[in-house]
């Protein structure tokens, strides 16, 4: 189940720390943030560590199916509603800002780089799209309707934006990670003020950066409350159409699409870890009806972070920590959203103000309707009697018989079947053998 990025890349390799060290700034995780966070930092001529407890990349960043967009979504008209214009503004500002920097970027990069035109269509709802339209000629975007796309349905609507951009990202990753500060295979095991501990030594800094995917720190900054994860699937298909251009669906578990050299990329199937979905038998079922001559090349699936508000938590970790950020949450839109995490939190340990930190700031109002949904979630999963449970805040897993891995519905922590850690919020495994109960739970079909 490995992504057609990793199956069409070379890995760097890095050293894993073996002493104590001291640094201006530490950064935890070698994702796409992490890595661009490093590589800024070094442009800047900051001193800094990158530390990974696996390898780089090993964890979200080589399942993204890597658009680079502005368009995330029909969010534009949101923002305006729950923030206000000039927000909804230095949203697409920003976003805008990391596209272009990319492009630079990929300009002296072999990575596949290139400029597409991006929608977001409904199947049936004309009225989100005009208003997604409306909202963007207020922020003097050019966006046009369409509603002839290059897909086997109709739609009733689509948003088009021109020169956006897709790439293959552990090609990126590869080229702009060479000569960077990494220690690979060195998990942060503690914190103590700005001193990190892993298992082969200290590193002490003074400045701090989470970029872990889900923040693991539980007692600063509530993100157990702010964020769940969301499960989403993909497929790479041969002998499949060019679509000519990247695709996604406005509802949340709709399709995706765009074309990797000679393969289509469909990706859906989405839910919230833990619970049920459409995963690829969704999208499989979809590829007979409407490519029914396509050949399945790869498979793979992916987990995002969710905000409350649809925007990315990027700066302070909380208000109570000095010298301590975070970027996360980018609510599946993980590859402009790492490039701008990268320029605020550069900026930040430098001291300097980001016209766009107030936007991005993690300690922002929490009052929206989707904490309740969340604090509901995790009360209830808490209360259910099992012996499998997350080591993260002990809600009960579920057993995904898809993937087979336990997942947990609260914040998304996953584990392999003999017990071992997949994806955080957790930073430990499970014990390493089922024990009868959970076989029971299993035969008894309490699981996804």
């Amino acid at each position: 189940m490995n992504s057609i990025w990793e199956q069409t890349s070379n890995h760097l390799s890095f050293e894993s720390l073996k002493q104590d060290i001291n640094t201006e700034v530490l950064v935890i995780g070698g994702g796409m943030a992490g890595i661009l966070c490093a590589f800024m930092l070094q442009q800047s001529g900051i001193p800094y560590v990158l530390t990974e407890a696996q390898s780089i990349c090993s964890g979200i960043t080589k399942n993204t199916t890597a658009k680079i967009t502005s368009q995330h979504g029909l969010i534009y008209d949101k923002l305006i509603r729950e923030f206000s214009i000039e927000k909804a503004r230095q949203y697409l500002e920003a976003n805008e800002a990391a596209l272009a920097e990319y492009r630079s970027l990929c300009r002296n990069i072999d990575c596949d780089f290139e400029e597409k035109s991006s929608y977001v269509y409904s199947l049936d709802n004309r009225r989100k799209i005009e208003n997604e339209i409306a909202a963007l000629k207020k922020l003097g975007a050019d966006a046009e309707f369409t509603n002839q796309l290059s897909l086997p349905f109709s739609v009733a609507g689509a948003v088009k934006f021109r020169n956006q951009a897709q790439f293959h990202p552990l090609k990126f990753i590869a080229a702009i990670s060479k000569g960077l500060h990494i220690y690979e295979h060195t998990a942060v095991r503690e914190l103590v003020g700005t001193t990190a501990i892993t298992d082969y030594g200290k590193i002490t800094a003074n400045h701090i950066i989470v970029a872990t995917h889900f923040p693991f720190l539980n007692k600063h900054g509530s993100y157990f409350l702010k964020m769940y994860q969301h499960r989403s699937y993909v497929l790479a298909l041969e002998n499949a159409p060019n679509v000519n251009g990247i695709y996604i669906d406005g509802e949340q578990n709709g399709l995706s699409f765009r074309n990797y050299q000679n393969l289509l990329l469909v990706g859906g199937g989405g839910h919230r870890t833990g619970k049920k979905g459409g995963n690829w038998t969704e999208l499989r079922d979809f590829v007979q009806q409407y490519y029914p001559n396509a050949i399945e090349k790869y498979h793979w699936a992916t987990q995002d972070c969710m905000t409350l508000d649809g925007v990315p938590y990027i700066g302070s970790y909380s208000a109570n920590t000095a010298n301590l950020y975070v970027a996360t949450g980018f609510h599946k839109w993980g590859m402009t959203s790492s490039m701008i995490s990268a320029r605020i939190l550069c900026d930040l340990v430098q001291g300097k103000q980001n016209p766009y930190g107030e936007l991005f700031s993690p300690s922002r109002s929490i009052l929206r309707p989707q904490l309740a949904v969340n604090a509901l979630e995790a009360a209830a999963n808490l209360l259910i009697p099992t012996t499998k449970r997350c080591p993260h805040l002990g809600c009960a897993l579920k057993w995904n018989p898809m993937e087979h891995t336990w997942d947990c519905p609260c914040h998304g922590s996953r584990f392999a079947e003999d017990g071992g850690l997949i994806d955080n919020p957790a930073t430990r495994g499970l014990k390493s053998r089922p024990d009868a109960s959970d076989n029971i739970r299993k035969r008894q079909g309490l699981d996804l």
